[in-house]
């Protein structure tokens, strides 16, 4: 019989995201892969100018079969492995059988701890858990490429 996590998980989807500069609200990257799939490391194509932003939007529309009372992710930002920043974000009650977007701002480091996209190029995997509450529903990993 499946586990709570693995009946959330299967009913669970991303359907896209994107990212914007969030002062011009201009969308730089936009991907309809389902980032929540825990299986494979999935690869993101951003535009270096990115880095260049006060601050990010992002965008994740995502589908639930299953409700989830405190849907929540906590994301950390890998450089070659090791954890450069940690962030955490809550969405709260998801109604069972729902399509839902829901928009995050993420507020760049100081300029002066930001590394050249060349050095950063192929080396950082954010890496998003999941959850319910407390309850780990998958753990995705997505390796980005400055271009």
């Amino acid at each position: 019989m499946p586990s709570k996590a693995e009946d959330i998980l299967a009913g669970f989807r991303v359907n896209w995201m994107n990212l914007r500069d969030a002062d011009t609200g201009k969308i730089l990257w936009q991907g309809n892969e389902d980032l929540s799939e825990p299986e494979k490391e999935h690869d993101a194509r951003v535009p270096k100018k990115i880095l260049k932003c006060r601050a990010v939007s992002r965008e994740l529309n995502f589908s639930s079969v299953e409700p989830m009372e405190k849907f929540r992710l906590e994301q950390k930002v890998l450089f070659k492995g090791r954890c450069l920043e940690e962030w955490n974000f809550e969405f709260g009650f998801v109604i069972p059988d729902s399509t839902n977007t829901w928009q995050s701002l993420i507020e760049a480091a100081p300029e002066s701890q930001m590394m050249p996209a060349k050095v950063l190029n192929g080396n950082v995997v954010i890496e998003t858990q999941f959850f319910n509450g407390d309850l780990l529903v998958s753990t995705s990993k997505v390796r980005l490429y400055y271009v």
